[in-house]
Order: structure tokens, then C-alpha cells, then sequence
């Protein structure tokens, strides 16, 4: 059996295929544009591993899509494939348009035709699975529940809009033409493999590079905080169990203020690599004028993935960034490999 997953060169695709492949004994392939956040090193151990079949394309390519799902007749398709940076979607929205909805729209409508042509039993198990996030609800009031899975849509950035517009065509194709669709919400991840434009791996490579540490306004905007192979074990249910033409949230369960993610990811470098002089690198910290629009906070309550499919998350966030933090230490060529010259002078341009 086959599963095709789009964008698994990307940070939470490729830890997916890596816990796929610990779990399961099943082909997968993998179809990847390969931009700037798209890395084969991060599946580096998957080299001779028949299993894995990449296909370097973009889901807008249905003529592609389409000799890749008649060649390999998947079980189910995992979308990952998106452009996911609000910082870069504020600058220029263009490329996050063409991904996350025209691409998303190619991509359903290649699925449309795949699935209306196939024979039993593969109509009747197969499943289109849409990662999505948090960010499609918006901003939250401090005293707000967290978003259950029918919380109105509210999106406030060109990301957050172009990844809900997605979600609703997955949800209409579903209606219209009956294709058995599944679409998770999961909120901040972090772990192995995040490319360093994200709040955490930031911080971790500039305290190591002496640089500041940039933090948006005050620093108190909430995020919920889920460890990348909890979200990757969630995902295995959703896509194993979920009920077709479902929505499941997936969350870790770990608010915390952005200042206060960065003074943890300070205490940790502390303890595991001090600074040679000795001052803690809380010292490099950086408030900086906040982003456009910046939503103040983002919750999900997951009871429903809890209670259906019994999931919960393996990691605190303690635990977590323990993991995360020595990833990077002991990870020091994969950031020098993925923070090459044209990142870094971005990356400046935007902090200084």
C-alpha cells in the first residue's frame, strides 16, 4: 500500500515520513516543490530506503499529480504542501495565494478525478487528510475558551486567510462531490528540522551567533505549544481512525507567552552551552515593533482527537524543548546548511 504526502521535505512532512516509517511498513511518496523551507538533508537516513519515493513538483502541477496517483494508486493523500511564514505572507501574500489556495484547488481537483475513477475498495477507504492550523480562528481574548473544531473562521493575516480558504474547498469538495476528506488544526509546532525563520530555532541560532534575540511588542502574545512528533502521532489517529468529513484539533496543551519562550530557550542555552563570558544570553533579548495585525492569542481545545481516538500528547513543554534544544546543539551543520547567505540577509532586513 502507498500514501502520498505533499511537502514532506518540509519541517513537520519530513518528521512525519521519519515517524511514518518507525511505525509502519508502507510506501510512501513524497512530492515536494523544494523551496527555500524544503530540505532533503532532513530525511537524509531515508537514502536507501526503497520505501521513500521523492518527486521533486508542486501540487498546482495536476498533470503531474495525475501520472503520480495513476502510477501509485495511494491509499490516502496528507496535505503538508503550504507556504506557512506570517512574517513572509505580510511582505509579499502572492506566493501563499498560489500554494495554499490555487494549489490546494489543483490538488482536489486532481483528487476529484482520482477518486470518482477508482474501483472498490479503495473509494471506499480512501481518505484526503488537510493540515491546517490554528491561526484559520484568529485572535482569542485572554479569557476566551480555547477554539472547539466549529469556532467560526476569523483569520487576520494573508497566511492565516489563504490557509481557511483552503480548508473551505476541502470542506465543499467533500459536500459537493462526496470525497472523504479529513482536516486537522494543529497549533505551534516546534521540534526537529524547524527552519530557523520561527520563534524557537530563532532564538536558539542567534544566541548561539551572539546576535539579538527579537521579540515582537511586549512579548506577551499566547501561543498553544505542541512538540512536532505529538503532532506527527496525532496524525497517524486522524488519519488511521478519523470519521471522513471530520475536523480534529491537536494541541499540546502549552500556553505560553512568547517572552516567555524565549526566556526559557535562554535558561536552557544557560545551562547547556553558556556564553564564554559567563552573562546569560537572556542579555541579548530585543523588543522590536510588532508585527501588523499581530493576533494576541491562539488556544485549541482537542477534546474531541482525546476522546475519540484517544490521543493525547507524550511531551511537556518542559520535556519538549529539553529535546529541541539539544537537537540543535548537536545539529550544528544541518542550521549552518539551511541558514546560507540570501536567508541570512533577509532574516536581517527584517530585524534591524
Amino acid at each position: 500500500m502507498t500514501i502520498l504526502v505533499t511537502g514532506g521535505a518540509g519541517f513537520i512532512g519530513s518528521n512525519f515520513i521519519l515517524h511514518w516509517f518507525e511505525q509502519m511498513d508502507e510506501t510512501i511518496v513524497n512530492l515536494d516543490k523544494l523551496t527555500y523551507a524544503g530540505n532533503m538533508t532532513n530525511l537524509a537516513s531515508l537514502s536507501t530506503d526503497g520505501r521513500h519515493q521523492f518527486v521533486q513538483g508542486d501540487i498546482g502541477d495536476r498533470a503531474l499529480l495525475g501520472t503520480l496517483l495513476a502510477r501509485y494508486q495511494p491509499r490516502a493523500i496528507i496535505n503538508f504542501a503550504a507556504e506557512s511564514h506570517v512574517d513572509r505572507s505580510i511582505l509579499n501574500p502572492a506566493p501563499f495565494i498560489q500554494t495554499n489556495i490555487l494549489g490546494v484547488f489543483n490538488l482536489l481537483e486532481t483528487v476529484r478525478e482520482y477518486w470518482q475513477a477508482a474501483a472498490e475498495p479503495l473509494r471506499a477507504s480512501f481518505r484526503f487528510l488537510q493540515v491546517s492550523t490554528d491561526e484559520v480562528f484568529g485572535s482569542l481574548a485572554a479569557d476566551a475558551p480555547p477554539a472547539k473544531e466549529d469556532n467560526r473562521y476569523a483569520p487576520n493575516s494573508p497566511y492565516s486567510a489563504s490557509k481557511a480558504s483552503g480548508d473551505h474547498l476541502v470542506r465543499a469538495y467533500c459536500r459537493t462531490y462526496g470525497i472523504p476528506v479529513l482536516t486537522s488544526h494543529c497549533s505551534n509546532n516546534y521540534g526537529p528540522y524547524h527552519f530557523p525563520e520561527k520563534l524557537i530555532p530563532l532564538t536558539i541560532h542567534n544566541a548561539l551567533a551572539g546576535k539579538a534575540l527579537p521579540v515582537y511588542g511586549d512579548g506577551q502574545q499566547i501561543r498553544d505549544w505542541l512538540y512536532v512528533k505529538d503532532h506527527c502521532q496525532a496524525l497517524q489517529a486522524i488519519l488511521s481512525s478519523g470519521k471522513a468529513g471530520k475536523t480534529y484539533n491537536i494541541s499540546g496543551k502549552n500556553e505560553k507567552t512568547n517572552i516567555e519562550v524565549v526566556r526559557l530557550v535562554c535558561s536552557l542555552l544557560d545551562r547547556l552551552r553558556p556564553r564564554s563570558d559567563g552573562q546569560s544570553y537572556a542579555g541579548q533579548i530585543r523588543f522590536i515593533p510588532d508585527r501588523p495585525g499581530h493576533d494576541i492569542r491562539y488556544a485549541l481545545d482537542a477534546s474531541r482527537l482525546e476522546r475519540e481516538l484517544g490521543w493525547l500528547p507524550a511531551e511537556t513543554f518542559e520535556s519538549g524543548m529539553n529535546k529541541t534544544v539539544d537537537w540543535y546543539l548537536g545539529n550544528a551543520q544541518w542550521v549552518k546548511q539551511v541558514t546560507n547567505g540570501s536567508y541570512v540577509d533577509w532574516l536581517e532586513a527584517q530585524y534591524h
